[in-house]
């Protein structure tokens, strides 16, 4: 049901999804090093509600950080909700309106021995060269450009309707960054060939492989999630470019590859491992894995070969669309798939019977081990 609403909020251009501080917490402990002297961006955050503000903000210190840039694009529906901070000339309820806050220290402003959020409503509140006007606070405003050339390290939740976009501006300005995302984005033409080419990988994850986030809009989280104003993803994850200890750690591989238990694909030479835990470790071939074998990935241990959802690239290598006769089985097995005899997808053929896995990346093993 959640993923339904958040299908929905992407076809209505809804992307405002704000991160729990409990969730950047967990994932940004493992990045600390990075931040030192760096100028950090938030581009898609309201300053005065997002959690990724708050998390830069209160540890600007702690992490040594050069400078902390966020800002709000125009409209945002939960804008100028928690802090209430009067900005400018504008006295009462704040107006739907662009802005950035530039912060170049925090310091213990009101006295009471602590840098806390205290000092950061204070210094939002008195130093009037912290807050300005933006025109639209879009990512993709020059105005808002310029910004992202001054930042070392980008850190968000960016909309998942423009993601392809906003990874294809990062790449076009060589960003080191820290991003939210749905691993259906792996798939994505724009994506896989960055993660092939190890121009970005997977970080740590959300706690039991979904997040919570607030959400302004009428979709919220089912009963049984007990939030309120919150909307359940799964399949979030985070992206980044920055070197993270997880990703030189080896999965242990204990099972053994046979012909019966691993079946070959009908339309090209690879086998299909139903499950990342399940990729044998002497086998030297091709192999097809789900998608989430990429939190796993170890480029020192494997080589990412290509992604079934590419139509481009299944021809590419000689996959041979299905074939009526193969649709024809599938009809009579009782399978409605949305699928054509003339598409390239991977099948298997066994005992008679046609089954389609789901998306598959395809792999092989750079050391399989000799038994």
């Amino acid at each position: 049901m959640a993923n339904k609403n958040l299908n929905a909020a992407k076809t209505a251009k809804k992307d405002e999804f704000y991160t729990q501080l409990t969730d950047i917490e967990r994932e940004l402990q493992h990045y600390w090093p990075h931040f030192r002297d760096k100028v950090v961006l938030c581009n898609c955050d309201d300053p005065y509600e997002s959690n990724f503000f708050k998390y830069f903000a209160l540890r600007f210190n702690q992490l040594g950080l050069k400078k902390l840039i966020c800002t709000c694009y125009n409209g945002s529906p939960v804008q100028g909700n928690e802090l209430m901070i009067d900005f400018g000339d504008f006295t009462d309820e704040p107006k739907k309106i662009a802005y950035k806050v530039e912060i170049s220290e925090v310091k213990d402003l009101n006295g009471d021995g602590a840098v806390d959020l205290s000092d950061v409503q204070y210094l939002l509140k008195n130093d009037k060269n912290v807050c300005s006007i933006l025109k639209t606070g879009d990512f993709r405003d020059p105005e808002c450009i310029e910004l992202l050339k001054q930042a070392d390290i980008i850190v968000t939740n960016p909309p998942f309707s423009l993601f392809r976009e906003y990874i294809g501006q990062l790449m076009e300005y060589e960003k080191q960054f820290i991003i939210v995302g749905h691993q259906n984005a792996i798939k994505y033409k724009e994506v896989f060939p960055l993660i092939k080419n190890n121009k970005l990988w997977l970080g740590y994850g959300f706690k039991g492989g979904a997040a919570h986030f607030f959400s302004p809009y009428e979709d919220k989280a089912t009963a049984g999630d007990h939030r309120e104003n919150m909307i359940r993803v799964s399949g979030v994850i985070w992206f980044t470019n920055l070197e993270i200890p997880k990703r030189n750690e080896e999965l242990d591989l204990v099972c053994r590859y046979s012909a019966e238990e691993y079946p070959t694909y009908e339309n090209y030479d690879a086998i299909d491992v139903s499950s990342t835990s399940d990729i044998p470790c002497d086998y030297d071939g091709l192999m097809g894995v789900p998608i989430t074998f990429l939190d796993k990935y170890n480029p020192n241990q494997f080589e990412l070969i290509g992604n079934t959802s590419d139509t481009d690239w299944l021809r590419s290598v000689g996959v041979k669309a299905m074939g009526q006769d193969t649709i024809n089985n599938l009809r009579m097995q009782g399978n409605k798939a949305h699928v054509t005899a003339n598409m390239n997808s991977l099948y298997i053929l066994k005992k008679g019977l046609v089954s389609l896995p789901y998306a598959r990346i395809i792999i092989r093993n750079k050391n399989p081990r000799k038994l």
